[in-house]
């Protein structure tokens, strides 16, 4: 190294780090202030709104008029529509968290197994995920409709055909099957994905400690899964409280079908045009999503924090 490199050295090092130009200043300003502004603008500008307006009585059309918690009242005691929505809410998310999530699980731990035809079976039980749920529900309609329906036609009961999508005791159950099978997919490719980086270390060393296959993958294998998990769980919970496509391109969410972000867009958007209510039910709506979230975030970055 030449005496003038040193010297050269030796002034960076005694001017400390490196100081932003305002050129750099812009970019970053750029790079991170026009997304933060996109962000606030149009996600978090009208959810506060929407808080506001949830205290008021406009239609969209006249003067605000402040009405308090007037809204909150009527929609839990008033309006019939909401618990049946609830309740259905719920069952979608225990629906696909105890059933659709555990079996996307199961089907990446055959695949990564290295069962025969395995990229076969990684494609068709993925396709559905491409798909939206609107498209989903509209599948949906050619399979289970009553009268030129798929699954009647296999049933061959033409006397009295089963109402797989107009019966309030049967068409929920139908629907969470359908979202089930987009669901099923998205989940094991995220799970396949967490699997292939699994250390196979892991797996031997636990096989040489007598551990059967079992074992292995709920005291080791899965462990390693943590940060998979959480994403899982989130997307679970968001997919199903803002379930809303499949069921609006079916019957637009009526008759047995009914969940909140059904009555939130007639509300705001249909007839009645009750802005403040309407905004009340999606206040209500991000509330329990927030909750359901949060905690479950909690409650795993605590878990990885005590490891």
């Amino acid at each position: 190294m030449s005496l003038t490199t040193t010297r050269r050295a030796e002034r960076r090092r005694r001017r400390g780090p490196r100081r932003f130009t305002r050129r750099d200043l812009a970019v970053l300003g750029a790079l991170l202030g026009i997304p933060i502004l996109l962000d606030l603008f149009i996600v978090w500008g009208p959810t506060l709104a929407s808080v506001g307006l949830s205290f008021t009585g406009w239609d969209g059309i006249g003067d605000i008029e402040w009405v308090g918690t007037d809204n909150y009242r009527n929609l839990f005691t008033n309006y019939p529509q909401f618990w049946p929505a609830v309740r259905h809410n719920l069952m979608w998310l225990a629906f696909l968290g105890l059933i659709a999530t555990p079996f996307g699980l199961l089907l990446a731990v055959l695949i990564d197994r290295g069962v025969r035809f395995s990229r076969f079976y990684q494609s068709t039980l993925y396709m559905p995920v491409v798909l939206s749920l609107a498209i989903v529900g509209f599948i949906a309609q050619l399979v289970l409709s009553r009268d030129q329906g798929a699954l009647n036609a296999i049933l061959a009961d033409t006397q009295s055909p089963t109402d797989w999508l107009g019966d309030p005791d049967l068409n929920i159950w139908m629907v969470l099957l359908a979202a089930a099978w987009r669901h099923t997919g998205y989940v094991m490719i995220l799970y396949l994905a967490g699997l292939k980086a699994v250390d196979p270390s892991l797996k031997e060393a636990a096989a040489i400690d007598g551990a059967n296959a079992f074992q292995t993958f709920f005291r080791v294998v899965f462990p390693t899964l943590r940060p998979v998990n959480i994403i899982v769980g989130v997307i679970t919970v968001i997919e199903a409280l803002r379930a809303f496509d499949i069921v609006y391109a079916i019957n637009k969410g009526r008759n047995g079908l009914e969940l909140l972000s059904v009555l939130v867009t007639d509300n705001i958007v249909g007839e009645s045009s009750q802005i403040g209510f309407g905004s009340a039910i999606a206040v209500v709506l991000l509330t329990v999503s927030l909750g359901f979230v949060v905690t479950y975030l909690y409650q795993e970055l605590r878990g990885e924090k005590n490891r």
